[in-house]
């Protein structure tokens, strides 16, 4: 982490995962245990627990997320939640382009785009997820995938919308595998990510923006992969279920 130039930021991705009532209870442990983080502090939360999630938080400085967004604002697409949405509840961060959004439920390079457009007109800051599946890696084509995820979803994207946008490195054969990335392999995609936004948006925008590991951290690597000079936090997803695990993280990222 450079806090000199950027935020550091911890934001839970839950998942499926709990009813609202204990979203209402973690939420409640969370809060006096980050209540003095020296990061930035977010939970991404399933639909149904967005309005507990936002009551529990009212004058934290926990911050509440969805994990998906349409990118039209409404129509006939059944089971979708869209952006314009969000903001009228009150959420202020949403995920996109998560690996399981892409793996399992149709996502692409494209419509990943399309939804980052939707957030950033409607003021959510964004956690975009960009990643490689574990042939790809072992293909040696890591940077070429990152590359391209990132430029396409980034496409129309000014340098000020830019400032609404986290980018969060997810290799997808780390994610719920309990395998992680090394120190040294997730900053080295990290900065990947950073030089190409340098090249695209210049020096600035690139040690301005907050970009994330989002493999496995957990309480046991957070230290050593938030030591790193490029990664800038993490998206976190099974140990953001622990409310003490997730503290730890905070806490990692906090110095």
């Amino acid at each position: 982490m450079n806090k000199q130039l950027r935020k550091a930021v911890i934001a839970g991705n839950w998942k499926m995962n709990k009813t609202p009532a204990q979203a209402t209870q973690l939420i409640n442990e969370i809060k006096p245990l980050v209540k003095d983080a020296g990061c930035d502090v977010v939970v991404c939360v399933p639909y149904i627990d967005l309005q507990a999630a936002l009551a529990a938080t009212v004058g934290t400085n926990v911050k509440v997320g969805a994990e998906n967004c349409h990118w039209e604002p409404s129509g006939a697409f059944t089971g979708e939640i869209s952006a314009e949405m969000l903001r009228s509840m009150g959420v202020t961060y949403v995920i996109i382009g998560h690996s399981e959004r892409r793996t399992y439920f149709g996502d692409t390079d494209l419509t990943v785009k399309k939804r980052l457009r939707a957030a950033i007109d409607n003021g959510l800051t964004a956690i975009l997820c960009v990643g490689e599946y574990l042939e790809q890696r072992e293909q040696g084509i890591t940077a070429e995938v990152i590359r391209t995820q990132t430029k396409i979803a980034l496409g129309g994207i000014s340098e000020k919308e830019l400032e609404k946008v986290i980018i969060a490195y997810e290799p997808v054969w780390a994610i719920g595998t309990g395998k992680t990335a090394t120190a040294e392999q997730a900053n080295e995609v990290n900065k990947a990510i950073r030089d190409l936004i340098c090249e695209l948006y210049g020096k600035a925008a690139a040690d301005k923006i907050t970009v994330q590991y989002g493999g496995s951290m957990n309480a046991g690597n957070a230290q050593e992969l938030l030591a790193q000079p490029d990664v800038d936090g993490g998206l976190i997803g099974g140990a953001s279920l622990k409310s003490a695990d997730f503290a730890a993280i905070v806490a990692a990222a906090s110095k």
